[in-house]
């Protein structure tokens, strides 16, 4: 008899945006002895939400024993919104008899009807194949060090995971000096090998690693592979790189030339745009990856990724052929680690005269723009880096533009596809009528009398099509200027759609406007006989340009705008500039009346801009026309630094707090934290370690937070202690803060502070300053008016306090003025003084006259606090604290 088994399916849904899926998801194990039938992956064992981006879910499924397991079917039914699924890979763990099983089935690919090749099912295959991998060390690499080392394989199907180079025998020792070491690893099935890539970790105190060769060995096959290295990885050695690609050397292929891209990340021109977190890169080509790289070098002097600066990198790897994307990230490390970042650009040499652009204009924060720290960025072309400037352009040179047009190819038995390119220049705009019969086109055209172009639009098909078909890239380059740009517009036109695409031209050291994705929401009024079914269309004008037409519906399906209902749809166009006016256009067979009551575009651009356009009125009422068109301006606009991505979660005032630091004391001294914000401070509370962990603070409604003060209860310090980062986290908002600071001491670099003040970092309105206030103090002139006491002061002004500060100057004499200097987060307008003494000493009684404060290198804008009275127990009120106002 079979047994019947447990199968426990994982499956990965992959990091691309958009990956994740509402629908249901369908699963058929294929093995020796039959299948399992198509089963619905219900609920996962570990995510409450299941197929979520960057998450593995967990199911399991019993079945009698399939025997050895060779294929998976898995497919969804494209049931709700955004069905579309990005599928990496699925790992089935199943245990016959003693031996337990694992098997990798990887896809890497989409299941959606409207991006890769449409489908919606896939079966994956479980081929792979065993390596002998030999590396040798060479004789002047130092002793190994406890430092991880990894290699991925890559193929013409696909390439490995990361493979870990180690040994299966307990204290083997791998990498010595001059030794060759061997290991076996399995990968699946990755066509014919053209590069490898070897990388060591990042460790403390590792020396380096002086590699000779690599050579792989195929078990099946007896395939082998041959890597010359004769390199150091090694953070203080050649060009100071941990990670190296090598091409195959194989006499059946060619041998890959290996590049040293420039890779020249743009910083923009906002507050808090620089970062001094860790950045992180990846590129992407038609020919594999570079894998995650670190820009540690940059090739400019200064800090790197500071606001408005260019910093340029080399990343060395195999050719990647044409790319196609990057991803860019930071690991969030540093004070405002948020990063504003305007577009990344990378050329194959620092002799180049073309590269790539990737723009992005958004923020990569937590809590700031699309609210993370990493992004993929897809390249909208390649522009020259030296050219005519603007003005040459402008100037009508003669010549023609020469326009090539590549895509996909179509059938012989297909009628020509019919598209229009419309190009929009300062002056004016021209549209041209494209017949698409193949994978190349070529048109030229004066384009006169338009100006310098700014942006290239392609819209259609205007004729019926029977296959999709690919948009690659438009070349377009001047007879009279040799001005040229490339164009990836990388798009599908499918049948029954009307199709409008645009990207910005690409000038040389000019930026590209970049590319906003607009939401459109359509409001229909509430009212009786409201909602209509027709065709319709919207065109989005700015200040800059108008979006083209761009249709609701598909070409043999109309659209239904329901009573009360909101409808939402998405459009990409090159950036229009201050929205002023919409043109809707609707058409309705059945002359169906539209109450259209308002439209809300809201622009994924940052600032945040949401505009309201409200016609309340119908369309197509009593209308003798075809399509009745209407024209809805600008009624209203407002901004946000951020996309409400937890709109729904309301601070309750608990954040968790991270402070690391160095040069701590072994006996912890006792240190209270008091957070400020704009409605009021929170309570003192004990700051639990200064080792990176984060603690608890319960801060109530406080407002926004400004400021950060630790107060030191205990006696000074002998020396300061070196603050690394702070950083605060709301735990429901998930906002995240980070805090400047001039001088990166708790408590003074000699330890004689008693408060030290950070005001926190928001990139989109500078920080509060750091002031340094001048305390004169005015004894009185009465006999013993005099004190030895210690004397403290609390200056209140709009925006806080400056804490209990005990003043320094101990010459509190008759008739004497001390002067102090204290250091606090500015307090905006001063409003009052509480002054006290502690009470001890002899004649510790004092009569105070007066204080002044001004910011110090200012002759104006002194506060004066007077107090003519006694602070001392045995006078008076025997008051021993005054609060001045």
């Amino acid at each position: 008899l079979l047994l019947v088994l447990v199968y426990e399916i994982h499956v990965y849904t992959g990091a691309k945006l958009g990956a994740e899926t509402d629908s249901n998801v369908y699963i058929n194990l294929i093995g020796t002895r039959g299948d399992a039938g198509k089963r619905k992956l219900h609920r996962s064992k570990n995510n409450d939400v299941k197929f979520q981006r960057r998450q593995m879910d967990i199911f399991c499924i019993k079945a009698v024993s399939l025997g050895d397991l060779e294929k998976v079917l898995i497919s969804h039914d494209g049931a709700g919104p955004g069905s579309g699924w990005f599928l990496d890979k699925i790992v089935v763990k199943y245990k016959e008899g003693k031996e337990a099983q694992e098997v990798v089935f990887p896809c890497k690919r989409w299941l959606d009807a409207y991006q890769d090749d449409g489908k919606t099912e896939r079966e994956l295959t479980a081929n792979t194949q065993q390596w002998r991998v030999q590396v040798k060390t060479d004789g002047d690499s130092p002793e190994s060090q406890d430092c991880k080392r990894t290699l991925v394989i890559y193929g013409s199907k696909g390439k490995s995971d990361e493979l870990l180079l180690s040994s299966q025998t307990p204290g083997y020792v791998c990498f010595l000096p001059g030794a060759t070491d061997e290991f076996i690893v399995e990968t699946v099935d990755l066509g014919d090998v053209y590069k490898i890539r070897v990388s060591c970790d990042d460790v403390p105190g590792f020396e380096g690693w002086h590699l000779r060769s690599f050579n792989l060995e195929e078990l099946h096959t007896k395939q082998e592979l041959n890597f010359g290295c004769e390199c150091w990885l090694s953070r203080n050695r050649e060009d100071k790189e941990l990670v190296k690609e090598f091409p195959a050397v194989n006499e059946d292929q060619e041998t890959l030339p290996v590049y040293k891209y420039v890779v020249s990340v743009h910083i923009g021109d906002n507050w808090g745009a620089e970062t001094f977190a860790n950045v992180y890169i990846t590129l992407y080509g038609k020919r594999g990856d570079t894998g995650v790289r670190k820009l540690h070098s940059s090739l400019g002097k200064g800090r790197k990724f500071q606001r408005n600066k260019v910093d340029s990198f080399l990343v060395e790897a195999v050719s990647l052929s044409h790319l196609h994307k990057v991803v860019i990230g930071h690991d969030g490390e540093g004070y405002g680690a948020g990063m504003y970042l305007k577009m990344v650009t990378v050329k194959e040499s620092q002799d180049s005269d073309k590269e790539w652009v990737f723009p992005w204009w958004n923020w990569l924060d937590t809590h700031l723009g699309l609210c993370d720290t990493v992004c993929e960025i897809k390249t909208i072309g390649i522009r020259s880096i030296s050219g005519p400037t603007l003005p040459e352009i402008n100037m009508k040179p003669s010549g023609l533009w020469t326009i090539d047009i590549t895509g996909s190819d179509l059938s012989k038995e297909v009628d020509p596809l019919s598209l229009s390119l419309i190009f929009y220049g300062k002056l004016n705009h021209k549209k041209l009528p494209l017949q698409v019969t193949g994978k190349a086109i070529q048109i030229k055209d004066k384009l006169a009398d338009i100006g310098s172009i700014y942006k290239v639009q392609v819209t259609g098909p205007h004729s019926e099509l029977k296959q999709p078909w690919h948009l690659d890239s438009l070349h377009m380059k001047h007879t009279g200027t040799k001005e040229e740009m490339y164009l990836a517009f990388d798009c599908w036109f499918n049948p029954n759609e009307e199709k409008c695409v645009e990207l910005p031209a690409l000038y040389a050291d000019q930026e590209p406007l970049p590319v906003v994705e607009y939401t459109i929401h359509l409001h229909t009024g509430d009212l009786k006989k409201a909602d209509a079914t027709g065709e319709a269309y919207l065109c989005v004008q700015g200040e800059k340009s108008a979006s083209g037409k761009r249709w609701l519906n598909s070409r043999n399906n109309l659209i239904t705008f329901a009573r009360g209902q909101v409808d939402v749809f998405k459009i990409k166009a090159v950036y229009l500039g201050k929205l002023n006016q919409v043109l809707v256009g609707f058409k309705s067979l059945k002359k169906d009346e539209w109450f259209l009551e308002k439209i809300v575009i809201k622009e994924a651009f940052y600032p945040f801009s949401a505009h309201i356009f409200v016609h309340n009125d119908w369309i197509n009422k009593h209308s003798k026309k075809d399509f009745v068109e209407v024209a809805i301006p600008l009624k209203e606009t407002s901004v946000t630094s951020l996309l409400p991505k937890n709109s729904a979660a309301k601070s309750r005032g608990r954040w968790q707090m991270w402070a690391h630091c160095m040069q701590v004391p072994e006996r912890v001294p006792d240190i209270q934290v008091v957070v400020f914000g704009r409605k009021g401070k929170s309570p003192a509370q004990k700051v639990q370690n200064l080792n990176d962990n984060p603690f608890l603070l319960a801060v109530g409604d406080i407002g926004d937070i400004t400021k950060v003060s630790f107060v030191l209860s205990g006696p000074n310090l002998g020396r300061g202690i070196k603050l690394q980062k702070l950083r605060l986290k709301d735990l429901d908002t998930k906002q995240e803060l980070g805090f400047s600071t001039e001088a990166p001491y708790l408590f003074g670099e000699d330890g004689s502070e008693t408060v030290t003040e950070l005001a926190v970092v928001t990139p989109d309105k500078a920080p509060l300053r750091e002031v340094l206030y001048s305390i004169s103090v005015h004894t009185g002139m009465l006999p013993a008016s005099g004190t030895d006491a210690d004397v403290f002061i609390t200056i209140f002004g709009d925006q806080g306090d400056s804490c209990k500060r005990r003043l320094r100057h101990s010459n509190f004499e008759r008739g004497q003025v001390c002067t102090s200097e204290m250091r606090a987060v500015d307090l905006g307008q001063l409003s009052k003084v509480l002054v006290e003494h502690h009470n001890v000493g002899y004649g510790a009684g004092w009569y105070l006259d007066q204080i002044l404060i001004h910011e110090s290198g200012k002759t104006d804008g002194q506060y004066a606090f007077l107090c003519q009275q006694w602070l001392d127990s045995g006078v008076g009120d025997a008051q021993m604290e005054r609060m001045l106002k």
